[in-house]
């Protein structure tokens, strides 16, 4: 989990997951600085099993999760935002997904702060469609909704450098879609909270004008070539 000024809504994000964990599992806190009381309200639940590290690399959502993602030491890894909700039968159901797989992506239900339902489907309210070449073109996936094995986080550390071209999401899906074997779950798993202070724009359409585009992607092709290499 990469947290940076979550107090409103993490302590109900965090007890979502931690019901969900065995005890010998761990929550990976990265912290990328926060101003507000959101480590003094993740102290005070007060669980062993939660890991608190302060980002120390590069600033940004990006490299506050590759921060995480480094720290993790589980054979199995969940991505988790700081203000959404698991469904209570998340972890089990990636886990049985991952038993044939490397990497699974789910979909999410977008609810408001008060989790009233704005869309029953994150897939279908941006008409997803799956696959590398799908993702290069426009990922319409959340990294809210990632579990992958460690073989794929392996391909995948350390990020690309520039986090503007090729965010940590894209990145990991990319990778993902590239070298393994990946299964997608077309039913939400996840309350995905929109609010006037989330840090990402929740897969929006992109206002990049061409050829940002373009360097995105060529920047992304790049990148996925010398993960071969690994």
């Amino acid at each position: 989990m990469a947290t940076y000024n979550g107090s409103p809504f993490i302590k109900e994000q965090i007890e979502s997951i931690l019901e969900q964990l065995s005890a010998y599992d761990e929550l990976v806190i990265s912290d990328d600085g926060s101003t507000d009381n959101t480590l003094d309200v993740i102290r005070e639940i007060n669980d062993s099993r939660i890991k608190i590290y302060i980002n120390s690399g590069v600033r940004g959502y990006s490299g506050n999760f590759e921060n995480a993602l480094s720290l993790a030491s589980g054979a199995v890894i969940f991505l988790s935002d700081q203000d959404d909700i698991w469904f209570p039968t998340k972890v089990k159901l990636f886990l049985k997904a991952l038993d044939h797989s490397d990497f699974v992506i789910s979909d999410a239900r977008v609810v408001d702060p008060d989790l009233n339902v704005l869309d029953e489907s994150y897939f279908d309210s941006r008409s997803t469609s799956f696959g590398f070449l799908n993702s290069l073109i426009r990922c319409r996936y959340l990294g809210c909704c990632y579990a992958f094995k460690r073989n794929v986080l392996s391909k995948a550390l350390p990020f690309p450098k520039k986090h503007k071209l090729l965010p940590h999401d894209l990145w990991l899906a990319l990778v993902g879609e590239s070298y393994f074997s990946v299964s997608y779950l077309k039913f939400p798993l996840v309350y995905y909270r929109r609010h006037s202070s989330n840090v990402s724009d929740g897969g929006e359409l992109s206002s990049n004008n061409l050829v940002t585009k373009f360097k995105i992607r060529v920047y992304s092709l790049l990148n996925i070539a010398k993960v071969l290499f690994k």
